[in-house]
């Protein structure tokens, strides 16, 4: 039987969270404020069964299904909340399992960098595909078992600061998330993130 590592309903898609999975996403894309469910499971194989139950429950579109080593992902929007909750509900049910039943967020590590240096910055931008940190700009950093949890962590911190988001990574062992801005809107970010986290986790 799978083991469900996360089952993450997503309210409204942010715009920089959106166009930052937009850029690697090779399904069909989502828009601003769409729902979404994020799910990743483990065997990787099995999430393509799961995701035959869930485009066909509903009328929602797929945007990523990633087979990764251990793990698979499954990611599905529509601009109907019901829909997506349709669609989610059929998964749960073809596992015999619940939300709940999911592995909990863990924050591995969370750390805020002050004032990067420009040398700094320059390493960090070679090796992303979000927006660009900035020399002088503060740094929000997060790693989280299961990684698909970082991406709800951006989301809402997205929601609550006035913020760039740098990188996010949600597939593999661990989750990471990059932000960047002013060191009170970064605290504000790093606030939201592990609030949302720990909720899931509670």
């Amino acid at each position: 039987m799978a083991e469900l590592r996360s089952f993450i309903f997503i309210d409204q898609l942010q715009p920089q969270t959106l166009c930052y999975i937009s850029s690697w996403m090779r399904g069909s894309l989502p828009r601003r404020n769409m729902a979404a469910q994020i799910i990743e499971i483990a065997p990787g194989l099995d999430i393509e069964a799961l995701t035959d139950i869930a485009i066909k429950e509903s009328d929602v579109r797929a945007g990523i299904l990633v087979v990764e080593r251990q793990f698979g992902y499954l990611e599905i929007h529509s601009h109907s909340t019901a829909k997506v909750k349709l669609s989610a509900e059929a998964v749960i049910k073809s596992l015999g399992a619940r939300a709940d039943d999911a592995t909990r967020p863990t924050i591995l590590a969370s750390k805020i960098v002050t004032r990067i240096d420009n040398q700094h910055a320059f390493l960090i931008n070679r090796n992303k595909l979000g927006s660009m940190i900035l020399g002088g700009e503060s740094l929000y950093l997060l790693e989280c078992q299961p990684a698909s949890y970082a991406l709800i962590a951006c989301n809402e911190a997205e929601k609550q600061a006035n913020i760039k988001v740098v990188d996010v990574r949600m597939i593999g062992a661990n989750g990471r998330l990059y932000l960047s801005g002013t060191e009170a809107e970064i605290r504000n970010a790093k606030e939201a993130a592990e609030n949302a986290l720990l909720k899931l986790g509670a």
